[in-house]
């Protein structure tokens, strides 16, 4: 299985950001990956709220998911748009939505846990400000085996990535917009964290750079191995890496180490 993860760098230039996600889209379709995934708020970034507001979409009438949805059916691809904002009155669902091969919604993710932080006098986020948090615990269904899904800040939540794993996974995605100052310290530790305890294949793809003024992401997208090996790493620029894996090793470790039992 071959597993592509895109890493962006997206601005408050929407229509540009899109024409760089197709682009890794169709390069990743190029290197023959079975699985592509986007990171989070793959279209913006951006403090300004009504911008933001300004380039999102109910999930039937967003643009690039319909794009993406013809990609999807053309090439016969999974691809997992890690997340894109989506309208609700005049709010948001921080959402991540896998396409099926058929170019279909197979099934979507809310982001649970809100960025409510303070990380220096200069930076603060309030996600519960804008987003209506999810709910619900999501899986899917794929060829090779069952993937989790979660949304950046999620990850430092081990309890729901212990619900995820109960529900006997493969792998676990993780699309991210981390912060520069929390991903330094925190981000790769925590990705071969929850690998190890959950024994899953995490797939982590990021945002990076200055994407406004206030707001600077680490970028790092990885792919860890189900006993916390990191496997690929891309730390900086936008770009994909991609791996090819062996879907059964998140059981074979299972039933070494029976300790999700």
């Amino acid at each position: 299985m071959r597993v592509a993860c895109i890493q962006l760098s997206c601005g408050e230039d929407y229509h540009h950001n899109c024409l760089n996600l197709i682009k890794f889209i169709n390069d990743s379709i190029k290197i023959k990956a079975d699985l592509i995934i986007t990171p989070e708020a793959s279209t913006i970034l951006s403090v300004d709220k009504k911008k933001v507001l300004n380039y999102s979409y109910a999930m039937n009438r967003d643009p690039i998911i319909k794009k993406i949805k013809l990609i999807s059916k053309k090439n016969k691809k999974w691809i997992l748009i890690g997340s894109l904002f989506i309208k609700e009155k005049n709010k948001l669902r921080n959402r991540s939505i896998m396409i099926n091969p058929k170019g279909e919604i197979e099934a979507f993710y809310d982001k649970i846990n809100m960025f409510d932080v303070k990380l220096s006098k200069n930076e603060t986020h309030n996600e519960s400000k804008t987003f209506i948090p999810g709910k619900k615990l999501k899986t899917v269904n794929l060829p090779w085996g069952k993937l989790g899904l979660t949304i950046c800040y999620d990850l430092r939540f081990p309890q729901l990535f212990r619900k995820l794993s109960k529900k006997n996974l493969n792998f676990i995605s993780v699309p991210s917009a981390f912060t520069k100052i929390t991903g330094e310290k925190h981000w790769i530790t925590l990705l071969r964290a929850r690998a190890i305890e959950n024994f899953c294949y995490i797939f982590a793809p990021a945002q990076t750079g200055k994407n406004n003024i206030k707001r600077e992401t680490f970028g790092h997208t990885a792919i860890i191995s189900p006993d916390g090996e990191v496997l690929k790493l891309k730390k900086k620029s936008q770009g994909m890496i991609y791996f090819d894996i062996d879907p059964k090793l998140a059981m074979k470790l299972r039933k070494k180490i029976p300790s999700l039992n």
